[in-house]
């Protein structure tokens, strides 16, 4: 028997050479086309079926839409030189302004060319007629207007523009809710300015989805910023408002636009205010202040008219202060009153005012300032429909509310400015020399403010107060702390008074119980009775 060697080797590859290639070829050809998926309101493509679309969280709303073609862009032609910053023209992007002379001030002049500015708001604050109004205004014969409304009819606007005078022949009015409808209105008209009432309205055909969906949106919005940069046309467009304020749709709505203009305002008061939340060509700390009118929208150059109470004596519970609206200084009023509470858990109710702000000077009052709150229904507001949330309005509320528990009024002519800290402190805050100026204006005499003013305009008396305490001796009966009296007048300075410390500090390392609110006047101190004395110099106005 022949012996059996050992076992041949097979070679590196157990096919016939170039038969990988042809697997992998045959391989390749065979292999379906994967599918790929689209949401059919936002636009969003999911590798694969979901219920739900995880960018718009929109259910049922995933669709197959076959394969989807791997494009590439090669580089092609452009449309101008690149030039050197300083050899471009920047006359071309000179603002035009509305007439309308709030507005200006929130856009920074007025409205660029080929500039795209986005104004929400709740409904029923006056959009549509506000921009009515500027259409009219802004119409000539050199730059025509072009308003497109998709939510009413032709004769619902004109009827409108009667009410509020906002006629011209150089206005045009359509109602259209395609998006091609719409870019052939401008290819007609040629405005130099075009209105969209409101984005949301308006559908493109090349798109399933309806109308308003974030697809939609996104869509228009692209084609009319491309007519807009293209035609040097500014446009102005309307946008709906979630129930949480925000602007309905997508967050790139926001992004694509060069302004964007929130429309504020409290359906029962005529105040409404114009906000700017970005602006490309100005800044956004501008706030545009209107009235609404049977007649219409008009702009208020003064508005703090409308948040004062004209009275002929000073009554319990009402202070006044200066906010600050982005730069513009208002004069607003805050009043509180307190009554005996028929329940366990007293009332604290707020009107224009933050809820969690209250409780806390609440707090504050009556633990560093010894006014008890406990077993009182508290009621906190505003006059004119004005929303303050601003921290300078701390003190003024904390006044109101010693006022009213005292049901002693602050003497006529004061205003109030300042934060409060859980310390009990009076902060100071942006802008006093800007608030005291308006103030002096408005023909106020006396301010309480806290350390260090700056500038004090001329015949005013300006109180510094350190902590809550002290400023309490501006209550005509009130016991409290001293500190920086006799004050700031016309712009010179006093020397600060020596402190005691406060009424609520301690003495030899013991605390000293604070007093009662209800103390009767024999009870001040000297430094505060004469404090007090030079309140009641004061002659109201």
């Amino acid at each position: 028997m022949a012996a059996s060697g050992p076992p041949e080797r097979a070679g590196p590859l157990s096919v016939v050479r170039g038969s990988v290639h042809r697997m992998a070829a045959r391989t390749t050809s065979s292999k379906a086309p994967r599918s790929s998926y689209r949401c059919t309101d936002c636009g969003s493509t999911p590798p694969k079926w979901t219920g739900r679309c995880t960018e718009c969280n929109a259910w049922g709303t995933i669709e197959e839409v076959g394969t989807v073609p791997v494009r590439t862009t090669a580089a092609g032609p452009v449309s101008s030189a690149a030039l050197p910053i300083g050899q471009v023209d920047a006359r071309v992007a000179t603002s035009r302004p509305t007439n309308i002379d709030e507005l200006d001030r929130v856009l920074g002049g007025g409205l660029v060319p080929g500039a795209v500015a986005l104004l929400a708001g709740e409904p029923g604050v006056g959009k549509s007629t506000l921009l009515l109004d500027v259409a009219a205004k802004a119409a000539s014969a050199e730059h025509p207007t072009l308003y497109i409304t998709g939510e009413e009819s032709a004769s619902q606007v004109r009827l409108r523009a009667d009410r509020i005078n906002a006629l011209s022949p150089h206005l045009y009015l359509a109602a259209e809710t395609d998006l091609g409808a719409v870019l052939g209105h401008i290819e007609q008209v040629n405005p130099s300015l075009l209105i969209l009432d409101s984005v949301q309205t308006i559908a493109s055909a090349q798109l399933d989805s309806a109308p308003g969906g974030p697809a939609q949106i996104r869509e228009v919005t692209a084609a009319l910023i491309r007519a807009s940069k293209s035609r040097a046309m500014s446009t102005l467009l309307v946008g709906h408002v979630t129930k949480d304020g925000s602007i309905a749709g997508p967050r790139l709505l926001e992004h694509l636009v060069d302004v964007v203009l929130h429309f504020e305002g409290d359906r029962h008061a005529r105040l409404r205010i114009i906000r700017g939340i970005k602006n490309r060509y100005g800044a956004t700390d501008e706030v545009g202040c209107f009235e609404l009118s049977d007649s219409g929208i008009v702009g208020l150059a003064d508005p703090s008219g409308l948040f004062l109470t004209k009275r002929e004596k000073p009554v319990p519970g009402t202070c006044l202060t200066v906010t600050l609206e982005g730069r513009r200084p208002l004069v607003a009023e805050v009043q509180a009153l307190m009554v005996d509470s028929q329940i366990p858990s007293p009332r604290r109710t707020t009107s224009g005012l933050e809820s969690p702000r209250i409780a806390m000077i609440l707090a504050v009052v009556e633990r560093h300032a010894g006014v008890r709150l406990g077993k009182l229904d508290i009621y906190t507001a505003t006059v004119g429909g004005v929303k303050l949330s601003e921290p300078s309005v701390d003190l003024a509320i904390a006044l109101s509310v010693a006022s009213s528990a005292a049901d002693t009024p602050l003497p006529p002519n004061l205003v109030a400015i300042g934060e409060v800290g859980l310390a009990g402190e009076v902060r100071r805050v942006t802008g006093v020399e800007r608030r005291l100026a308006e103030a002096a204006r408005l023909g106020f005499t006396h301010a309480l403010v806290p350390p260090d003013p700056g500038k004090v305009p001329k015949g005013m008396r300006v109180t510094e107060v350190a902590n809550i305490a002290e400023a309490m001796a501006a209550i005509p009966g009130r016991r409290g702390g001293s500190g920086r009296s006799g004050g700031r007048s016309g712009g010179a300075s006093a020397p600060p008074a020596a402190r005691d410390g406060g009424r609520g500090g301690s003495r030899n390392g013991a605390r000293v119980p604070a007093p009662s609110f209800l103390d009767g006047p024999d009870d001040i101190p000297d430094d505060a009775a004469e404090l007090m004395d030079g309140w009641e110099e004061i002659e109201p106005q």
